[in-house]
């Protein structure tokens, strides 16, 4: 396979434009129309992952977190960012990473922590503005059924849990075709009405292309009219973090020692202690002190993320358990995740689990 097939069936499932405005995602070394037979998956790449990578003859590292945040001015080999890079370039070896476009997609990385933990109904903590949009457009009655379904299959008109929606409205459109035009209802420069129906869909902005593209090849005029609005709504399937229950609610004590078996930690910083029973539990994998208010208002008994500051303790104000298990433990399952989609998704295509621990923390 070339290297961007491999990327577009990753971005089908976490798109780029799910990503923060500070990341930095997609292929960050390397070219697309590479030909590519294994792909290393790990959480973050360093020297010795592309060592690794070498070894067992992959052309491609899909990495959690991106080796090049910042803008690199130098290629010297003095910072091990310089040496990851120059060591892969040299190898033609690419790297990608997915970072916080999978951190924003519902079942991703706040999800699956929530997964190892057995909780149910589980929903995103933060949902994203601004990533939905809504598509109207004019079409001839008896045209509408068809349209509709090539429409939905594009993936317009999901909302939530539900899927297969639109509004319509009737109405007349009037139209008048040039000398250069080639109308499929009227003729060529006489002044036409037809009975249309007006459309609204409402879509994941990242779906735009696919569903203009596939509107112009179904739509029955020779011009499709179609206007696409920005939509300030809050999407519920998209965003940060994760909420969800325990089946059983806890104590304290007992639920910070399955949280240490089921994801793997061996110690906690926190806050104090409320004296009460755990049962709803937020979620945020990485660096997680901007959710600690979204989490109160939403009546989380505790939130388990990583990267707390002194400070942000003191937010916890006894309304809620703060919980930092460290940053590679929350995105402990990352790699596995993504491995499981390509490999599902990609039957034959070598994909292989770095063997390595990239966790630069140690305990004494």
């Amino acid at each position: 396979m070339k290297i961007n097939e491999i990327t577009k069936i990753l971005e089908s499932w976490a798109p780029l434009t799910y990503a923060e405005d500070f990341d930095n995602v997609g292929l960050l070394v390397g070219d697309l129309n590479s030909e590519c037979s294994k792909a290393l998956v790990t959480l973050d790449t360093t020297e010795e992952i592309v060592e690794e990578a070498i070894r067992v003859g992959c052309e491609l590292i899909i990495s959690f977190h991106p080796i090049i945040f910042a803008g690199l001015k130098k290629l010297t080999g003095k910072t091990y960012v310089e040496r990851a890079v120059i060591k892969a370039i040299k190898n033609d070896i690419a790297i990608y990473s997915i970072h916080t476009a999978l951190d924003n997609h519902k079942n991703g990385v706040s999800h699956e922590m929530g997964i190892q933990l057995g909780l149910k109904k589980q929903r995103i903590l933060i949902p994203k503005n601004n990533t939905l949009r809504k598509l109207t457009t004019y079409v001839p009655s008896d045209s509408v059924s068809n349209v509709l379904e090539v429409l939905h299959t594009a993936g317009a008109g999901a909302m939530g849990n539900y899927y297969g929606c639109s509004f319509s409205t009737k109405g007349i459109g009037a139209f008048t075709g040039n000398d250069f035009s080639n109308p499929n209802t009227g003729k060529t420069g006489k002044p036409e009405r037809s009975e249309e129906q007006q459309l609204h869909l409402t879509f994941d902005q990242n779906k735009e292309m696919d569903i203009i593209k596939a509107l112009k090849k179904v739509h029955p005029y020779e011009e499709a009219a179609y206007d696409i609005c920005e939509l300030s709504n809050i999407n519920q399937d998209i965003g940060m973090g994760s909420i969800g229950e325990l089946e059983k609610s806890m104590d304290e004590i007992t639920f910070f020692e399955y949280v240490k078996k089921h994801l793997n930690t061996p110690h906690i910083r926190h806050s104090n202690y409320l004296g009460q029973k755990i049962k709803k539990v937020a979620l945020l994998g990485g660096s997680g002190s901007f959710a600690v208010n979204t989490a109160i208002s939403k009546g989380a008994d505790v939130l388990i993320t990583a990267d707390l500051k002194y400070h942000n303790f003191f937010e916890a104000e006894n309304k809620i358990i703060l919980m930092d298990i460290g940053h590679y433990e929350t995105e402990q399952y990352t790699k596995k995740l993504i491995a499981t989609y390509l490999t599902k998704k990609i039957p034959n295509f070598a994909c292989i689990l770095s063997k390595q621990s990239t966790n630069p923390v140690n305990y004494s």
